[in-house]
């Protein structure tokens, strides 16, 4: 009775934040819904924006379970993933190129690097990337250390160096950081010339679905798919701002922006939420490169 009575104020606290934190926003909370895998202590709630459903996991830091990477050489739909590594969650992960299938991100897998994105020549040779490689090969990623006897979890650029006393488990490159700061520019999603925007590579403030992976303060992780609604196919979903925005609601201290738009999917108790939407308001169920997975 006690784990009930818990339970219904940390989601009752859980929602006076987010009611909170969008006083003053232009995004609105209307209601929520939420499912709770006891045995795993996973915290699933979904929230009516005005032009997104937002879909949230929390994975506690006291639970035992692990958040890791997964890739696969070819593109898979996302259930696959689920099905291979019998998952309990999974969110889609980083950035790959549709025509040859080559990650754009960087992955180290249990240690080992298993995609690179020095080795996709769709990226390295088009000359329109050449400015900006530098800042595309250090962009952030989400990290997973063994330090000593315990694991712990990070969100660091690529270069930045490993913690004294830890080794690198895994490791998925998105971006671009979210919180504590939004690094668009300093990551080449982003970049200007006499005070014009010259790229956005990922349509800084138009709505759109959206994936993130965030870290709490108390060490816990939260995974955020934000989903365009069908009936607002064209309009619909949230800007790169108002996802930093819902993820520092969330007491996010650490977050980062993961491969949205058509890749948007989060995985949980046997359904599978999509974040993109047709013209007609269909979802979009697009084959992958990389995930996280949440496992015993």
């Amino acid at each position: 009775m006690r784990k009930v009575f818990g339970l219904s104020l940390l989601i009752i606290s859980l929602l006076l934040v987010l009611l909170l934190g969008f006083r003053d926003k232009a995004v609105h909370l209307d209601s929520s819904v939420a499912k709770t895998l006891p045995e795993a202590q996973l915290n699933y709630q979904s929230y009516q924006l005005d032009s997104s459903v937002v879909h949230t996991l929390v994975i506690p830091v006291a639970s035992g379970l692990v958040v890791k990477t997964a890739s696969s050489e070819q593109l898979m739909p996302l259930a696959n993933f689920v099905q291979q590594h019998q998952a309990l969650a999974v969110i889609n992960g980083g950035f790959f190129d549709p025509n040859n299938q080559k990650t754009t991100s960087y992955i180290v897998q249990e240690g080992q690097l298993v995609a690179d994105p020095r080795l996709n020549p769709g990226l390295m040779d088009n000359p329109n990337n050449r400015p900006y490689l530098d800042k595309i090969l250090n962009r952030a990623e989400f990290r997973r250390y063994r330090c000593g006897s315990t694991f712990r979890y990070d969100i660091a650029l690529h270069r930045e160096v490993i913690p004294e006393g830890c080794i690198l488990v895994d490791a998925l490159g998105g971006g671009p950081g979210l919180l504590p700061a939004l690094t668009l520019f300093q990551e080449g999603f982003l970049d200007f010339e006499e005070g014009k925007v010259i790229k956005d590579a990922l349509g800084t403030k138009r709505p759109n679905a959206r994936s993130a992976v965030g870290i709490t303060r108390e060490g816990n992780i939260l995974l955020v798919m934000a989903a365009q609604k069908p009936e607002l196919p064209q309009n619909s979903g949230v800007s790169l701002p108002e996802l930093a925005e819902l993820m520092n609601s969330f007491g996010v201290e650490e977050a980062m922006n993961l491969d949205g738009g058509s890749s948007s999917a989060l995985y949980y108790q046997g359904e599978t939420f999509y974040g993109r939407v047709t013209k007609d308001g269909d979802r979009v169920k697009r084959p992958i490169k990389s995930v996280l997975v949440v496992t015993f």
